[in-house]
């Protein structure tokens, strides 16, 4: 599990791989990721956009840029968790994922809250940080 913490906020990820939608014969390798964001706070927030970096083995970066997640910009008042699950397809059998989420609290205030890196590896390859 990744956490990382700013402003009260706590984002925690959990990566896994999804072996019935991938094909390495076809250089396709599909992960997906379950994100935990937790307001320990003591004001509400609510999460407006997300962005995300994911960087394969070979070094090719996309960018993906968009409002709120899975559809929904959730209100995650005092001691609220806001939970989902998402995927992300590479071309090589391991990469790295890093983001942030832009929030604004009730009385307007924009700030951003970072996603911890994590790892995305296949099962079976040789341990190695990315």
């Amino acid at each position: 599990m990744y956490q990382e913490l700013t402003r009260s906020i706590q984002v925690s990820v959990e990566a896994f791989y999804v072996d019935d939608q991938s094909s390495p014969a076809h250089n396709r390798y599909v992960f997906g990721y379950r994100v935990q964001i937790a307001n320990q706070g003591g004001e509400t927030v609510q999460l407006l956009r997300r962005h995300w970096r994911i960087t394969d083995a070979r070094g090719r970066t996309v960018e993906v840029r968009g409002d709120g997640v899975v559809g929904k910009q959730p209100v995650l008042a005092p001691g609220e968790v806001f939970e989902y699950t998402s995927g992300a397809p590479l071309a090589t059998s391991s990469g790295i994922m890093v983001g942030s989420y832009l929030m604004v609290t009730s009385s307007g205030e924009q700030f951003e809250v970072a996603i911890p890196a994590f790892s995305l590896d296949a099962p079976g390859l040789a341990a190695r940080p990315n």
